[in-house]
């Protein structure tokens, strides 16, 4: 069974968020998150620490490589992780099949962390209780994948509509006050549960 997850992850803010919620996803195996400067500094980088986990991983141990889609094509960018986990000698979740055991988890938020926090509206006004309820049911909300004019611009407004971030949007601590109040399982982003179920089926290993 997994034992170990390694998160390699963009920026802060996201490894803020996953230690609040990698314990309500994870059922007992320890993590180490582990963040890079940005975005196209992870990806820069990627190669060579994949190559320097291949030589030691151990079997109950799995990488888990979470970026945001950003302006990027989905597809493109997914292959390029796989290629990345390929080219290190490391088998991933989509080359591994149903019945292999993976080392490497590539995972995508779409469109970028705040997508996230939409999908969880009950955890955001457990943060923040000055925002409306009623935001998720309102046209351009509904999914959390598709909110257009960026995510975190839109999260902002409502935000400092509601009293809160008058000054700007403070990402790091908006995640750990948001991800402290997430239930991973009513989370109503495709991209989160996409994330939520390749974990738990790695925790799955004999």
């Amino acid at each position: 069974m997994l034992k170990r997850l390694i998160a390699l992850v963009e920026e802060h803010s996201m490894a803020v968020a996953l230690e609040g919620l990698l314990p309500q996803v994870l059922r007992g195996a320890e993590f180490e998150i582990r963040p890079f400067q940005c975005k196209d500094d992870l990806l820069k980088r990627l190669p060579e620490r994949l190559r320097g986990y291949a030589h030691w991983l151990p079997q109950e141990c799995a990488i888990l490589v979470l970026v945001d889609r950003d302006d990027d094509d989905c597809l493109v960018l997914k292959q390029r992780l796989e290629n990345i986990a390929a080219e290190a000698g490391l088998l991933s979740k989509t080359t591994a099949g149903p019945e292999r055991r993976f080392q490497v988890v590539n995972r995508i938020v779409v469109e970028e962390l705040e997508s996230w926090f939409f999908g969880d509206w009950p955890a955001v006004r457990a943060a923040y209780p000055g925002v409306p309820e009623t935001v998720p049911q309102k046209a351009g909300y509904r999914d959390p994948d598709a909110i257009r004019g960026g995510t975190w611009e839109q999260l902002e407004r409502i935000l400092q509509r509601a009293g809160y971030f008058k000054s700007g949007l403070r990402k790091n601590e908006l995640a750990r006050a948001v991800s402290a109040h997430m239930q991973p399982e009513r989370n109503t982003s495709k991209s989160f549960q996409a994330f939520r179920s390749a974990l738990q089926l790695a925790e799955e290993w004999q």
